[in-house]
């Protein structure tokens, strides 16, 4: 299915930065289920780049048959953005 630019762009604005839980309805996304992320970027394979807070980051579909976006309050409790090393200048670790 072929996208625009502008609804790459439309999609990119809606998703970026938000806090989501994955809809765990397809085997490979039940290992993410219960943990909130933050969507770093949308990409142009229109998948959403999700930092899970484990160092790595994962794209998913961008979309809300797959994401749940969370209220920012509530999701802001749950994550830690230092709880991974992928920080530009990690705390020494002991």
């Amino acid at each position: 299915m072929y996208r625009t630019e502008a609804a790459y762009e439309a999609l990119k604005r809606d998703w970026t930065d938000q806090f989501v839980e994955v809809v765990a309805n397809r085997p490979e996304l039940k290992r993410f289920a219960g943990i909130v992320g933050r969507v770093v970027t949308v990409n142009h394979n229109l998948k959403a780049v999700v930092d899970f807070q484990d160092g790595g980051w994962y794209d998913i579909p961008a979309s809300t048959e797959f994401l749940k976006k969370l209220d920012p309050t509530e999701a802001k409790a749950k994550y830690d953005p230092k709880a991974n090393c992928a920080q530009p200048l990690p705390e020494k670790q002991s």
